[in-house]
């Protein structure tokens, strides 16, 4: 995984500007479960290219793992607003709700993931 790192990271130093970079990055920190990093890489894909859905459902995972539901509900709302039909999103806004204890509010997106057919996947 770190070779994979290393790429990246020199993938950003050599094009900070290119938002495919940032997104990877905030990945990677993701699945390394690096979330203030992931944070940062994530916010600046957004910065880059505020109108991908996938970017916003991201930095709610991470804000969710650093444990800010308030603007983990706004990332969502925001992926959400820029691409309804995307399973992933309400997935993962359910999952979020259902262990900050909203459960209402959960069991509504969790509905709407079933309704959106699972073909369907963030472009």
């Amino acid at each position: 995984m770190w070779r994979q790192f290393s790429c990246l990271k020199r993938a950003h130093y050599l094009s900070p500007f290119e938002w495919r970079t940032c997104y990877n990055l905030g990945l990677a920190h993701l699945t390394m479960h690096q979330y203030a990093s992931a944070f940062h890489f994530i916010s600046a894909a957004i910065n880059l290219k505020p109108k991908f859905a996938p970017l916003f459902m991201l930095l709610g995972v991470a804000l969710t793992h650093l444990e800010d539901p308030t603007n983990a509900k706004q990332a969502y709302e925001q992926a959400v607003a820029i691409e309804s039909d995307s399973p992933m999103t309400y997935l993962n806004y359910a999952i979020m709700l259902f262990n900050s204890g909203d459960k209402s509010h959960a069991a509504e997106q969790y509905a709407k993931f079933e309704i959106v057919p699972p073909e369907k996947s963030p472009k």
